[in-house]
């Protein structure tokens, strides 16, 4: 038996479902039966699976939320914090398609799990925001140009790293790979901040 506390391991145990057979698929039983407990020991840490599915992007997917809490103005360069958060999207959305892309599928899933996570802080209009805010802070340094449209900047950054996740994990077998992460989250960075410094 997994001496791990039995919320690391319920935690554990989601991500693996949701990562394997999606998020619409997995139930709290599954996850329960996984984590070598009972499904009232999985309740008494969790009000239901989105909010365990919150949990496992906040706490087992690559960081994006808090590298974006972190960005100062000022510190480091634009160009290389804008490449460190490409990296880390990249990866973010990669683990992130396949979980949780059945919630578009099915509509009453979704409003299900809207409802779900009704009082919970997340969504993934969160990173635009804060994006959108550390490019306004830079803006306010004088390292973003004035007037540039910090939210499309944001959204437009985010958005290739989501599509890059969409794009390359529907190709069919055989087709050529996707451009190395490095290269790609560089690229996007500098094409990026060509326009908006």
């Amino acid at each position: 038996m997994d001496q791990k506390p039995a919320r690391v391991r319920i935690v554990d145990a989601a991500y693996e479902l949701m990562l394997s057979i999606g998020l619409a698929r997995t139930t709290t039983k599954e996850i329960a039966k996984a984590a070598g407990c009972s499904e009232a020991a999985l309740y008494k840490y969790f009000s239901g699976k989105e909010e365990l599915f919150v949990t496992v992007l906040a706490e087992r997917l690559p960081r994006l939320i808090g590298l974006l809490d972190e960005l100062t103005a000022g510190e480091g360069s634009v160009e290389g914090n804008l490449t460190d958060i490409a990296r880390h999207a990249a990866l973010f959305y990669e683990q992130t398609f396949p979980m949780a892309a059945s919630l578009y599928a099915e509509p009453q899933l979704k409003r299900r799990h809207e409802q779900g996570v009704g009082g919970v802080e997340s969504g993934p209009h969160l990173p635009i925001q804060q994006l959108d805010a550390y490019l306004r802070a830079e803006q306010g340094v004088g390292r973003v140009r004035a007037g540039a449209d910090t939210y499309a900047a944001a959204s437009l950054l985010l958005g290739a790293c989501a599509h890059r996740a969409f794009a390359y994990s529907t190709l069919p077998g055989g087709q050529p790979p996707p451009p190395p992460l490095d290269d790609f989250a560089a690229s996007l960075a500098r094409t990026l901040l060509a326009g908006i410094s």
